[in-house]
């Protein structure tokens, strides 16, 4: 056998982990946050240099450049214990080392050019991906969320673009008004992405508080911003709406009662209005995103939801970036998605089809 290729930021974190140095080096540097590299079992296919961008400022380039030149000099810290390759099978383990095609966003320029686009949940995640991916094809971006220093810094990442950045809580009527207010006389998009996930438990250990406040974001305020965009909408001919649903929409095994009952509602709320205004040039959508990393995590209240929710989910694809997601959306609301209307658009990687 050949000499095994140097590592470097392209290099997966599956093959830094397969490496005796670079698997040193990253359990040496997760031992330090208390955490092993199990953490990286959903995201071990991307290139290490992914988690410059995903973690936020946590890992810097300047770490990344520092574990590669410590790979490269061969340097194992002492004292530390080689760890298992995260999340691999033996089948997978046994299996050719081939690399992935990684996927690169592609932009359409222009594709939003003139458009005026509302954004929920614009301030992290998929709906800050989505923003961003609208500003960058030319659209003109108001971008909603309840976090101002969020806003702020998706709106510095985008020196030059259209942004209208509005901290407003989409379940609260005067802040929808401000919306609205905020877009002005023409509205061609909404994004529908805010939303919040339950605590995984099952309807005979619901409380009330977890439901009324799981379906008061997913369900009302869905409802609320399409109710208030819709009447601009047919003003003028016609637009996109685009909801975020779920695997959760498609299943009973992705959540808790609340949170799987919530999305359900959500396709409801797009299949009747793609019916009902379809006729006026209104097209309603849905996207229903499989594992994707973002900032909203999953609490288990529940051991018996923790039990059967976490066993359903042994069979899970890697996780998306939030940009896979939004190119999905971006094709629904736009001009792209011209003959497409009332679907529910599975974007999990495969999960839906397992």
């Amino acid at each position: 056998m050949g000499n095994p290729k140097p590592l470097t930021g392209e290099s997966s974190i599956a093959d830094w982990l397969a490496d005796p140095a670079g698997n040193a080096i990253l359990t040496e540097m997760l031992a330090q946050g208390g955490q092993t590299p199990d953490v990286f079992k959903p995201v071990r296919r991307l290139a290490i240099k992914r988690l410059v961008k995903l973690s936020r400022g946590a890992f810097t380039q300047e770490m990344l450049d520092d574990l590669i030149r410590r790979a490269a000099s061969g340097e194992i810290p002492d004292g530390v214990v080689l760890s298992e390759v995260a999340g691999e099978s033996d089948d997978e383990a046994a299996a050719p080392a081939v690399a992935l095609r990684e996927w690169t966003e592609r932009l359409d320029q222009g594709r939003f050019t003139g458009q005026t686009v509302i954004v929920t949940g614009a301030g992290s995640g998929i709906g800050r991906a989505t923003a961003s991916r609208i500003a960058r094809e030319g659209g003109r971006v108001v971008a909603v969320d309840v976090s101002r220093e969020r806003l702020d810094e998706f709106v510095a990442e985008h020196p030059g673009a259209e942004i209208v950045s509005l901290v407003a809580d989409i379940t609260d009527d005067a802040a929808v008004v401000r919306i609205v207010e905020a877009a002005g006389d023409t509205i061609d998009g909404l994004a529908n992405i805010a939303g919040i996930m339950d605590d995984m438990t099952p309807v005979a250990e619901m409380t009330d508080a977890v439901w009324q406040r799981v379906f008061r974001v997913n369900v009302d305020g869905t409802m609320k911003l399409m109710r208030a965009v819709i009447p601009a909408m047919l003003a003028q001919g016609g637009g996109s709406i685009v909801n975020t649903a779920s695997e959760a929409a498609l299943r009973g095994s992705a959540a808790g009662a609340a949170y799987t009952a919530s999305k359900h509602a959500v396709v409801g709320l797009t299949k009747s209005s793609a019916f009902m205004y379809g006729p006026s040039g209104i097209r309603v959508n849905a996207v229903a995103p499989g594992a994707t990393i973002t900032n909203i995590e999953a609490t288990f209240a529940s051991p018996l939801g923790a039990e059967r929710v976490r066993t359903a989910m042994a069979i899970l694809p890697d996780p998306a970036e939030a940009e896979a997601l939004a190119a999905s959306i971006t094709f629904l609301l736009s001009n792209d998605g011209v003959n497409v209307n009332g679907i529910v658009l599975a974007s999990d990687g495969g999960w839906s089809a397992a």
